[in-house]
């Protein structure tokens, strides 16, 4: 007892000490100095919180000082929040800066668009007052929205979580009514959770749609349901994760995933982006062989965690698909299936961490460990693997990988008039035979060419006039690129017919 009094007193005297102020100070002159004059919180959904944005205030005089007050102009009634120096608040006095120092300002907000007369909503910080008074600017966007949120119970406000095939799931979310199942571009869409297509219905997003996801959250096509999206070339669907900041432009994994299981039927999608998620789409539909589960046309795929495309046992047909960056494979073509890709670039430039797979990986087989520790393999047929004029390129030795496992199965494939990344520079395919470019399956194909491409560093697969793509694609029934310029006589291969760079001075 005697030493826990002894610690109780030192914590005390410590508490006391560390209250005092022990410099001298100056009522502040006017004279501060800010890292920037206007704090621009960029663009939030109505009701949804902001990121927080900093501000430094600096004292550069020899002399201690003292600000009297700052506080927003808007008073306690503004939409924004500040914290002074690690202190909450809307309002503070007597706010200590040493000499050569400074201390941070940190700025959030929340905006109910209904409750203000203008969505470009602002404020301003002010500094001290009277003739020393000095300001920074507040700046937000408000944007309005529809707002789709899984339900809760009325008694436990527990969010309700799907239940797919009768059995309940962990994904919190909820299935889409009659009367949400149009998403028009007069306002975005935002999806908390996961938001499903039920038996027998239709998911149509009119073009120019823009969709937005929070973290956690997606789009799932469930059995006999259909996707349809139906972007033009202007008026692109847009499909990303719901913060809305520069700052999150670029940063994968921000949402889930378009999920089509097993049994959905003609999903179609067209002139869409697809970014930032952590599965651009998950195709687990088993289609008949003459018709695709999933047709993809004119549309992009960038930045995921994981992959752009996983298909599982799928039907999948697209042309024009620009596939980019992804931490793990751009295209998983996986567990055998159909799949028919023409005039598409795979381009996996992914920078975030080491990635071991290809951009494009396309096998008939998956591996588990069963309940008695064992590992299993279940194997199906690859019915098609078809590339036609398409690029494999990235920042990896080898960007294309058939992977057979061989248990008398078909595993039907051709690639032709592409342009394939493949350094083996460790003979790892050497006795590959579905790696043999020589064989009868590959035809007038470009090993390691140059694409050329505009800037693979930010996912930018438009080639430019020095690109070994030009002029080497087969004529196709797509005599448009993805940007609707003309390739009826000489197209190029991959997704973009090529354009002339200019010379940055």
């Amino acid at each position: 007892m005697k030493y826990l009094l002894t610690f109780l007193a030192c914590v005390l005297l410590i508490s006391i000490s560390s209250c005092r102020k022990d410099f001298e100070t100056v009522p502040s002159f006017g004279q501060l100095q800010f890292s920037k004059d206007t704090v621009y919180l960029d663009t939030v959904f109505t009701n949804i919180g902001s990121a927080t944005y900093n501000l430094k205030v600096y004292n550069k005089t020899n002399q201690a000082i003292t600000i009297p007050r700052i506080e927003l102009e808007n008073g306690t009634s503004s939409n924004y929040r500040l914290n002074v120096d690690g202190i909450p608040g809307k309002e503070f006095t007597d706010v200590d800066i040493l000499a050569k120092d400074s201390i941070f300002v940190f700025v959030e907000t929340t905006i109910d668009i209904n409750a203000v007369s203008n969505p470009l909503y602002t404020d301003r910080i002010l500094f001290d007052n009277g003739d020393n008074q000095q300001d920074v600017d507040l700046v937000t966007l408000v944007n309005d929205a529809n707002f789709i949120y899984p339900d809760k119970d009325a008694v436990t406000m527990k969010i309700d979580s799907l239940t797919l095939d009768g059995q309940p799931t962990t994904l919190k979310g909820r299935f889409l009514t009659d009367s949400e199942l149009t998403f028009t571009n007069s306002k975005p869409t935002v999806i908390y959770g996961f938001a499903a297509v039920p038996a027998n219905k239709t998911l149509t997003i009119e073009a120019g749609a823009n969709i937005h996801f929070h973290d956690n959250s997606g789009l799932i096509i469930d059995n006999k349901a259909t996707l349809k999206v139906n972007g033009t070339l202007a008026e692109k669907v847009t499909f990303q994760g719901d913060r809305l900041e520069n700052s999150f432009d670029d940063i994968p994994g921000q949402w889930g995933t378009i999920w089509m299981r097993a049994g959905s039927k003609d999903n179609e999608i067209k002139h869409a982006i697809i970014k930032n998620g952590i599965i651009g789409i998950l195709v687990d539909s088993i289609g008949a062989e003459k018709t695709p589960t999933l047709k993809l046309e004119n549309s992009e795929i960038y930045n995921h965690s994981n992959y752009g495309i996983l298909a599982r046992e799928a039907n999948v047909e697209g042309h024009n698909l620009v596939i980019g960056d992804a931490g793990q494979t751009s295209l998983a073509a996986t567990i055998g299936g159909t799949y028919n890709f023409t005039h598409c670039t795979f381009a996996n430039y992914w920078n975030n961490s080491l990635r071991q797979l290809p951009a494009v990986l396309v096998n008939n087989f998956i591996t588990f460990t069963d309940d008695n520790g064992q590992e299993t393999a279940i194997v199906r047929d690859l019915k098609a693997a078809n590339f036609t004029n398409c690029i494999f390129d990235g920042n990896n030795n080898i960007e294309f990988v058939l992977d057979k496992l061989d248990a008398g199965v078909l595993f039907n494939y051709n690639i032709s008039n592409s342009l394939i990344k493949f350094n083996d520079t460790n003979d790892t395919f050497k006795d590959v035979p579905e790696m043999d470019f020589s064989n009868f399956f590959y035809q007038n194909n470009i090993l390691n060419g140059n694409p050329n491409f505009r800037d693979s560093q930010k996912n930018d697969f438009i080639i430019g006039q020095d690109s070994d793509a030009i002029n080497k694609a087969v004529a196709t029934p797509f005599s448009l690129d993805i940007l609707g310029v003309n390739r009826t006589n000489a197209p190029d291969i991959g997704a973009y017919q090529h354009i002339i760079f200019k010379d940055e001075d």
